[in-house]
């Protein structure tokens, strides 16, 4: 087995008879000492390991003797990635903290298949030296994630100081401070009631690993909804609604997992609503056209409230239904 390099390669390593079953990543750790335990993760979570020519996306997965464990290693990239000339929607901005409207199709994070045209480096370029570093490094604190195709409002640090208290807060999730993040959620169906909470922890799926799903044992995930607008297909009946979310946690595709979970997912949403795709039968010509044109799930971070980090300050900020989801719902509203 060749040692990794900073080149991309291709590793093997087997597993021995006599180890017995042991985790993946344990396996990975100790016979890969040069690539450290995050880099481990990271190369799993993103696809890049393989067992059996099929690949493996959790870190625990339990590998046999005789198995042959296929690493990736993509081409390594600079450590801090390069400030890049992206445009951003920004609604307030100051010596600590930097709030923006995020677009749909715009990725947080550089990872895998995404090392550039992210939110992050757009941030690198735009704060310039105003980032006085994270942990000793000029870049953005990054507190919270949307989905690359979920709009709305994100926050992020400038400074040490700022990122440490963004990220008590987004821990805390308002339990006992004022922070709120609010969502407008178009979805299939109409709630029985006007008002609820799911409170159903949230794990990986447990067959497609690019998932998450519902399940004993997850971490603790709350969603609090409220039904703010319902609307009827051609046919006069009710059809889908707008709930507004509130997060009391904040898990990956939380609100996605929860609203499918209570059968009510989002409309135009693949991953966790495609066996609601003949819905769209009974909507208006118009809707559907709008709903085919959205070709993403119909999400909106439309509020963030915070603590200013310097001043103590509470701020709060509205941002109204991008084109697309104004769109869609003028449509569902008139049963177009």
């Amino acid at each position: 087995m060749e040692p990794a390099s900073s080149n991309g390669q291709r590793l093997e390593v087997t597993v021995a008879g006599d180890e017995g079953s042991p985790r993946l990543d344990r396996v990975l750790a100790a016979r890969l000492p040069e690539l450290s335990r995050s880099r481990l993760k990271a190369l799993i979570l993103a696809g890049h390991i393989t067992v059996r020519n099929a690949p493996i996306r959790d870190p625990a997965y339990h590998v046999a003797g005789g198995d042959t464990i296929t690493i990736d290693v993509p081409e390594a990239v600079p450590a801090e990635p390069a400030g890049e000339d992206i445009a951003l929607a920004i609604v307030y901005e100051d010596d600590d903290i930097i709030v923006i409207d995020k677009p749909r199709g715009l990725v947080v994070h550089p990872a895998a298949g995404h090392e550039t045209g992210t939110l992050v480096n757009a941030l690198i370029a735009h704060c310039g030296a105003s980032l006085s570093g994270i942990g000793g490094v000029r870049r953005p604190g990054i507190v919270h994630r949307l989905d690359k195709d979920t709009t709305g409002l994100m926050v992020a640090a400038k400074n040490d100081r700022a990122h440490q208290s963004l990220t008590a807060q987004f821990a805390d999730h308002g339990r006992t401070g004022e922070m709120r993040r609010g969502y407008m959620a178009f979805v299939w169906g109409v709630p029985s009631r006007q008002r609820g909470t799911v409170d159903a922890p949230i794990d990986r799926h447990p067959h497609a690993r690019e998932k998450m799903a519902v399940r004993q044992g997850g971490r603790e995930a709350v969603t609090h909804w409220e039904v703010q607008e319902t609307f009827n297909g051609r046919d006069g009946r009710p059809v889908a609604a707008l709930l507004a979310c509130q997060l009391e946690t904040g898990r990956t595709h939380q609100i996605r997992v929860h609203l499918a979970h209570i059968g009510h997912p989002l409309m135009g949403d693949g991953v966790y609503g495609p066996h609601f795709k003949t819905k769209a039968s009974h909507l208006g010509p118009r809707s559907q056209a709008a709903l085919g044109d959205l070709d993403r799930q119909a999400l909106h971070a439309y509020l963030l409230v915070l603590k200013h980090p310097q001043t103590g300050e509470i701020m709060e900020w509205i941002s109204d239904l991008p084109a697309d989801l104004t769109l869609l719902r003028d449509c569902l509203r008139a049963a177009l």
